[in-house]
């Protein structure tokens, strides 16, 4: 998506890029080959490497068939476009290894170069970085070993793009792709000899990006473990990239890292996996591991992320997270859901209550049905989300989210409310979990505070592996997990119905079920449930 939301630029900006194209207009004065050995530190897919090899590029679920054309057309949707010219799926490539996967590379490489009129995404900033770390990461997988002419156009286009990716500075979006963008100039400062003025300018931005995208509980902005993940990445190169040239990495760098990891430990279920918030799926647990090893920070004290809104409470066996915090900021959105006071629960390894997940490189039809509040575990007034899911972000959207924990009586409380609905219906969203000291119960509360009564529906999208029997009398549910662990969910003051439902936390979508207790204007505005384990 990194071409949405994108200003029109200044006019310093204008000028660099000018002198820029008119610096591209002679041959750049290109190095035979990278005076320093990158190596791309995390692991890529032989299953995805293998479809590529047939030219089937896959990617959050979507499937791109590579034509002559692609690296041109348009037709894809952004994410997946970003995806393409940023040239991070050479890593499955390389985790294939074969001969063909190599040749696959170069010709991919290849056929970029030779676009005569690209995407003009692939322009983007962030795309540039991405894709300098990538075919320097990669390099000796498929460049060292080619003819000399292929070395000698790539490492002209390392060049030229090296250029505009610095003239381009410093970063128009205010997100996690800034961050790349970053690291893909520094790459290029410490690969190309006669380039290492680019680090400065690297570094002169690098600063005020780390204060702009980290709280001080080293929450990303975009408050998504998926974004955060992304991020961490990008910050552990970028402290790796910097000691490989030499220079000693600032402590604000080495300070946001530590958070970040501590941070990115607190947003893991019980599998290792990550908690699905605004645009995240699971993500591999090993990646997760090697990310937090890289950024030194594997074990230790989980940070506390009530401050970012995203609060974590752990009991027994029992792990529950719940989105208590204001949506992200205009201009950090761009995966934003609508998901306000949502929530998820998990038993030791096993998930129980989850939100959908996302599939943003999916149609946009898609990708909005997914960010709707109706696929969060959480309250959905009158059809419609708490928020106005636009392309780009967000429109309408909560502007008080307020949040208050204590333990009590043995259990540990959340009260959170939100006003998402106040200007459409004058309603406020109350919402109360309490998991007890053991975390065998979960009690719940939702109230709606309106001047008149409202439809509603609570929702508790079920994992796939759990299987939900409605008893006959439909005042409880029985939940069974494949690993045996049996709860059973009961209400006060609403049916209980069983309905179809998707879930998205992984590549490939799987079919599930949730719970619904449906609520009518003129029946009661105040639901009790509790889940407890059996």
């Amino acid at each position: 998506m990194s071409d949405l939301r994108r200003p029109r630029p200044g006019l310093g900006r204008r000028v660099r890029g000018l002198f820029t194209r008119l610096q591209a207009l002679r041959a750049p004065s290109a190095p035979d080959a990278p005076a320093l050995s990158l190596r791309d530190p995390w692991p890529g897919d032989p299953a995805r490497g293998a479809r590529l090899v047939k030219l089937e590029l896959e990617f959050g679920g979507a499937t791109l068939a590579l034509t002559p054309d692609s690296f041109s057309a348009q037709g894809a949707t952004p994410l997946l476009r970003a995806h393409l010219h940023g040239f991070t799926w050479l890593r499955d490539l390389r985790a294939l290894g074969t001969d063909a996967a190599r040749s696959r590379a170069r010709a991919l490489v290849l056929a970029f170069m030779d676009t005569p009129r690209p995407d003009p995404l692939a322009q983007a900033p962030d795309i540039i970085g991405a894709r300098l770390a990538a075919w320097l990461g990669h390099y000796d997988f498929f460049a060292a070993s080619a003819d000399d002419e292929f070395r000698q156009s790539l490492m002209a286009r390392l060049v030229l793009d090296s250029r505009y990716l610095s003239a381009d500075l410093p970063p128009e979006t205010i997100d996690g792709r800034a961050l790349t963008a970053l690291k893909g100039l520094l790459a290029a400062s410490i690969a190309m000899p006669g380039h290492t003025p680019y680090q400065a300018r690297a570094l002169k931005f690098l600063a005020p990006e780390l204060t702009r995208q980290f709280g001080a509980d080293g929450l990303h902005a975009e408050r998504s473990p998926g974004a955060h993940l992304a991020a961490l990445q990008d910050l552990t190169e970028i402290r790796a990239l910097l000691q490989a040239a030499g220079t000693p990495p600032p402590p604000d760098l080495l300070a946001t890292t530590e958070r970040a990891a501590a941070a990115l430990r607190a947003l893991r279920h019980g599998d290792g996996a990550l908690a699905l918030f605004n645009g995240t799926k699971e993500e591999n647990p090993h990646l997760i591991d090697l990310v937090l090893a890289q950024a030194g920070r594997a074990k230790g004290p989980l940070a506390n992320l009530g401050a970012g809104g995203l609060h974590r409470i752990a009991a027994g066996k029992s792990l529950l997270f719940a989105d208590a915090g204001p949506p992200p900021a205009p201009g950090l959105d761009r995966f934003a859901h609508a998901g306000a006071l949502s929530f998820e629960f998990s038993f030791g390894k096993e998930r129980i209550i989850t939100n959908c997940g996302a599939a943003p490189a999916l149609s946009a039809a898609w990708s909005a049905a997914l960010r709707g509040t109706a696929a969060h575990s959480t309250l959905n007034l009158g059809d419609l989300s708490s928020a106005e899911i636009l392309p780009a972000g967000l429109g309408r959207r909560p502007q008080h989210v307020q949040a208050h924990r204590e333990d009590a009586d043995g259990v540990h409380w959340l009260e959170a409310n939100h006003d998402g609905w106040k200007s459409l219906f004058g309603a406020i969203h109350h919402r109360r979990l309490g998991l007890s000291a053991s975390g065998d119960e979960l009690q719940g509360e939702d109230l709606i505070e309106a001047p008149t009564g409202q439809s509603f529906a609570i929702r508790f999208h079920l994992h796939p592996g759990i299987t939900a029997s409605l008893a006959q009398d439909e005042s409880s549910v029985l939940l069974r997990s494949g690993g045996g662990v049996g709860l059973r969910l009961r209400a006060e003051g609403a049916p209980i119905r069983l309905e179809d439902s998707i879930y998205f936390g992984q590549n490939q979508p799987r079919r599930t079920e949730q719970i619904v207790l449906p609520g009518l204007t003129d029946g009661p505005q105040h639901i009790k449930w509790t889940i407890t384990r059996i």
